[in-house]
């Protein structure tokens, strides 16, 4: 009898135990925060000025500025994001696979993106632009890229643009990441990068890059940078535009822009309007 009473009594324990994991256990990655869980976020590890991450292990760059700020009004530290490396051609697999929360990563707000997930912002307007070796004069428009070999990353909107529209006869080399086409640039592998100027500014910028490029300083397209979210999570979508307006109003954009961009004496534009139909 005593062996049946215990063995009851087990069973009990792990029937509460199972029932009180399906009623709160999954609460800690809420988009409101519960005063103790964590949120996985999406940036990019290998851009910097806006996502990099730095050989000590931490994270720096406008991205991951936006990222936090947005997290805290979510109700989430510093302390309690978890990064996620979120590659261009891999961003709508991690919102739609519940890997992350939201992606934070230099990501283009356009129509075809916006069948696959949804977006708050726009909270940055970049354009694209060329990145050319400092010493090279023979790339002043797009058009010159007809004869050029050209490098830009798997599943960007800007590689997209130069085939389709501006130099469909470009040999367009795609990498995996924008550090292998600037080392292809640096090699003479390649003759230009094409991404958004936020970026190849941030490249030019680093100590071990200055001097060696440049520029070119052609707005080829626009690109409002938006934060991608699971399709259909209004709720989500709404509390993360308001802290966008928030960080906007309270300084903390500019402060943000000015710390990770003002290095490069880069141009930006002011804060977009946040468009709540995104």
């Amino acid at each position: 009898m005593k062996l049946r009473k215990a063995s009851a009594a087990a069973a009990a324990v792990v029937v509460l135990s199972l029932t009180a994991t399906a009623c709160g256990g999954d609460s800690g990655d809420s988009a409101g925060g519960d005063g103790g869980g964590k949120i996985t976020i999406g940036i990019k590890f290998d851009q910097p000025g806006l996502g990099l991450k730095k050989p000590d292990g931490t994270f720096a760059g406008f991205d991951v500025d936006v990222a936090t700020y947005v997290a805290k009004e979510l109700g989430f530290d510093a302390k309690d994001i978890e990064w996620k490396q979120a590659p261009s051609a891999e961003r709508e697999n991690l919102i739609s696979n519940g890997d992350v929360k939201f992606v934070a990563a230099s990501y283009t707000i356009n129509d075809e993106r916006k069948k696959k997930v949804d977006f708050a912002g726009p909270y940055f307007l970049a354009h694209q632009d060329l990145l050319v070796r400092a010493d090279d004069s023979s790339i002043t428009k797009a058009e010159d890229l007809n004869s050029k070999k050209l490098c830009s990353v798997t599943g960007s909107t800007s590689a997209q643009n130069i085939a389709d529209k501006l130099a469909p006869k470009a040999d367009l080399q795609e990498f995996g990441g924008y550090s292998e086409c600037l080392t292809g640039l640096e090699n003479k592998a390649v003759d230009a990068l094409t991404t958004d100027d936020s970026i190849l500014a941030g490249y030019a910028s680093q100590q071990e890059h200055q001097g060696k490029f440049k520029l070119a300083g052609l707005k080829l397209s626009d690109e409002p940078y938006g934060i991608g979210l699971k399709k259909g999570d209004t709720e989500l979508q709404k509390k993360i535009n308001d802290a966008l307006t928030k960080m906007v109003s309270d300084g903390s954009w500019q402060k943000a822009v000015t710390a990770n961009f003002g290095p490069a004496n880069y141009k930006n534009e002011p804060a977009p309007k946040i468009d709540a139909t995104s």
